[in-house]
């Protein structure tokens, strides 16, 4: 594997600023951001991916790869909290293997952003449509995570409340960022169907701010991830080696089934890292409000304490290369 795109990775402006938001941590430094601040950021960058993917989704129009990839997107993030759940119970509990299973089979939308600039700065093309990806692959996973605690939990459960379906369903299809990501894709179609000159409206809002407000969410993140470092010591090794390795095991499923879906290499890499990645946001969510019995120390500090650095730093060159191994060159 060429070491070129990791460096260029690393030394990306995000990146960066993730590492000197850390950096911060380490060495007791009292930079810190005001707590509205990342969630008034986290709202935008997800307004601004889902209208500009919208806005793709209608240039390109759904064509025949467009269907088969949603829908190999919406099984993996069926199948993936499933396997997730199957090696953790060798360790845990069910509440904490269904929680921490639904965290890895969910996405993480920031490092879907990251991987998108990876490949601009690579010239590498993808398409708008794997914004739909994106959207769809959150809500799956935390159905599958609170259907294993409805079935496999012992069924006097003190702590929490009766779980219906109806319940489920609204936990995981309208939680925040689910909601604001599918709603903005909704508008960005619509917009560049039947009013085409609200993109160029838009355009300095979603568009020429958007590489900035993802380095100031980012130097954000990293202060947090270092922050919940020192609580992985309670996970043990078995759940650090797991917020490893899961995502590695996974980017390699994610890269077969997109040789199979014949994508090219830019929506080959989206895909793979959508598969890969773990949620921090809304999984943690919709867990604390539904398993309480889970620790929340397990699934978020492994979450964003591990995963997302090391795909953000690590993951998505090596993800990357995985896919230019794997994927015969193709011209797109």
């Amino acid at each position: 594997m060429e070491i070129n795109p990791i460096l260029q990775n690393v030394l990306a402006p995000p990146v960066l600023f993730f590492l000197i938001g850390a950096i911060s941590v380490l060495f007791k430094s009292d930079l810190e951001i005001p707590a509205p601040l990342p969630k008034l950021f986290s709202l935008y960058l997800l307004l601004a991916i889902g209208f500009k993917g919208g806005i793709e989704i209608q240039k390109s129009g759904f064509t025949d790869q467009v269907l088969p990839t949603l829908s190999a997107a919406i099984l993996m993030s069926l199948v993936i909290p499933l396997i997730g759940f199957l090696i953790l119970r060798f360790k845990f509990d069910v509440f904490n293997s269904a929680a921490i299973a639904a965290a890895y089979g969910s996405i993480s939308a920031v490092t879907f952003i990251s991987a998108e600039s990876f490949l601009e700065s690579q010239k590498i093309a993808f398409d708008g449509f794997m914004v739909g990806a994106l959207a769809l692959m959150e809500s799956p996973a935390i159905i599958v995570g609170l259907l294993l605690v409805k079935f496999a939990a012992p069924k006097n459960r003190p702590k929490s409340r009766k779980m219906h379906l109806s319940a489920i369903l609204h936990e995981s299809l309208l939680n925040g960022s689910v909601y604001l990501l599918l709603s903005s894709l909704i508008v960005g179609f619509l917009t560049a169907s039947s009013n085409p000159s609200g993109i160029a409206k838009m355009e300095p809002f979603t568009g020429q701010l958007f590489y900035g407000a993802e380095c100031f969410f980012l130097l954000d993140m990293g202060i947090v991830a270092a922050q919940r470092l020192p609580r992985l010591k309670n996970a043990g090794s078995f759940l650090i080696g797991f917020a490893i390795f899961m995502p590695l095991f996974n980017a390699f499923i994610g890269v077969f089934v997109a040789r199979f879906l014949s994508l090219g290499p830019g929506n080959a890499l989206l895909f793979v890292v959508l598969c890969a990645s773990a949620s921090y946001l809304a999984v943690p969510a919709a867990m604390r409000m539904t398993v309480p019995e889970a620790k929340s120390s397990y699934y978020i500090s492994t979450t964003l304490g591990l995963t997302f650095p090391f795909n953000i730093v690590l993951g998505i060159p090596i993800y990357m290369s995985l896919v230019n191994t794997i994927i015969p060159l193709s011209p797109l």
